[in-house]
């Protein structure tokens, strides 16, 4: 499979439609963000990205396959306005569940979103330096304070559905003038549209009272995930998990559940086969997936191998033989 890079052209927007077959290259194919995926649903990977890139606004529609975590960073000076296409009640938003119709937005210094299998998402990013003095000529107030959280909000299914319509045929267009001559006019009125109708569904009020709750979930669920993965050899157990947390294990779940929607156990576990699909892959001559398997916690290698199988529909000794980098440009 060929690797292309982007089109681009100078006088053009920045537009990258990219298929990909592996998570790793698909969140390094999004370029200036720091994000990095696990794999959380059996299955094999495929991914597109199809991202636009206008003055001062990214335009970003996102496909994947399988059940996914992803977590990073955009930029510490721009905002994220995000709508899955399909509703789905096994999305999570930096440890809120997402419910149909809504919007999650919030600073790009942080991302955490866990989606379920056959996901569509569409998003807008844009800078500090337009989205500031838009919001204050459009409501004569500055910018609002919660937008520095991540935050889920609700909105109406019609604004919801006007705005999904809207952002897809936005991306086509800017993708047609991509190609072609334009005036940046012609851009700049398709960049304004689409920003407007995303600040247009937001709701006029917004209550953060949970916030503080929410948050402390979150950094339990992630102060646990550390404490696993720091031991990945000798695998905590969950009683020992919750006393170095200061949690009690029914808490423990109920947090998992409600911030990843999944056990602690399962996640670990998922966590760990994703740690040595990675390692597999540059994996030096003459290491063998025992080595690996065993820094990981894994000593059953017949389980190991069945497992691993079950997630990523290949044994181990198949990811360690080379391939190509399973990132394609179209």
């Amino acid at each position: 499979m060929s690797t292309a890079a982007p089109h681009h052209h100078p006088d053009s927007p920045w537009l990258q439609v990219l298929d990909t077959q592996d998570i790793d290259q698909h969140a390094l194919a999004q370029n200036g963000w720091a994000l990095q995926y696990e794999q959380l649903s059996p299955g094999q990977f495929k991914g597109r990205i199809h991202r636009v890139q206008l003055p001062e606004v990214t335009l970003l529609r996102e496909d994947t396959s399988i059940a996914l975590r992803q977590r990073g960073r955009l930029h510490e000076n721009v905002y994220g306005f995000a709508m899955a296409l399909q509703d789905s009640p096994d999305l999570f938003f930096n440890g809120q569940r997402v419910p149909a119709h809504a919007i999650m937005c919030g600073k790009g210094d942080e991302v955490d979103l866990t989606t379920p299998p056959h996901f569509t998402l569409v998003a807008l990013v844009v800078e500090r330096s337009l989205l500031n003095p838009l919001w204050e000529r459009m409501y004569q107030k500055p910018l609002a304070h919660w937008l520095e959280k991540q935050l889920v909000l609700t909105t109406t299914d019609i604004k919801a559905q006007v705005l999904r319509d809207v952002q897809l045929t936005v991306l086509d267009q800017a993708s047609a003038l991509a190609n072609r001559q334009h005036d940046e006019q012609a851009l700049r009125q398709l960049r304004d549209e689409i920003l407007m109708e995303w600040l247009e569904a937001l709701p006029s009020q917004v209550d953060t009272s949970d916030l503080p709750n929410l948050e402390r979930r979150k950094k339990l669920v992630d102060r646990a995930c550390e404490l696993m993965l720091g031991h990945a050899d000798e695998p905590l157990s969950i009683l020992e998990v919750c006393s170095r947390v200061g949690t009690s294990r029914r808490k423990l779940n109920y947090c998992f559940q409600d911030v990843l929607g999944t056990t602690p156990i399962k996640y670990l576990r998922s966590l760990r086969l994703n740690s040595v699909r990675r390692a597999l892959r540059q994996a030096a001559p003459g290491v063998t997936i025992q080595d690996i398997a065993s820094h990981w916690g894994f000593w059953h290698l017949s389980q190991f191998a069945q497992d691993y199988k079950k997630l990523f529909g290949e044994l181990p000794s198949e990811t360690l033989q080379p391939k190509s980098n399973g990132l394609n440009a179209s």
